[in-house]
């Protein structure tokens, strides 16, 4: 099952050191088989205000996601952004193929969380 890497980045000074991360990434995800699916591109907001942008990056699972965040590749550049933007990151578990939202209701149910 896929997982992502996914960062919110609210505001993000471009500057040179941002440049040198964005010259790095690439080859800090590659032996983890990470690769973009969103980067750079503007949001359109659609509900509430949502400041700056979302970056995705699809591993093939959340232990390839976890690695490449600890290794010593991109732990060497994650500085150049976390001390240029103001951004949050997470590492998440996809959904299994055929997944339906119905299934998680079914689960609270089942959980005691909430009445069916």
């Amino acid at each position: 099952m896929s997982a992502y890497a996914i960062a919110h980045l609210r505001s993000v000074d471009l500057n040179e050191e941002i440049v040198v991360y964005l010259r790095k990434i690439d080859a800090s995800l590659e032996p983890f088989e990470g690769r973009f699916l969103v980067h750079g591109a503007i949001p359109e907001v659609i509900e509430e205000p949502f400041p700056g942008s979302i970056v995705v990056i699809e591993f093939p699972n959340i232990e390839r996601a976890r690695a490449w965040y600890e290794s010593d590749a991109y732990q060497e550049i994650l500085p150049l952004r976390t001390e240029n933007s103001d951004s949050v990151a997470i590492v998440i578990d996809g959904t299994a193929p055929g997944y339906r939202a119905e299934s998680f209701a079914e689960r609270l149910i089942a959980e005691g969380v909430v009445a069916g």
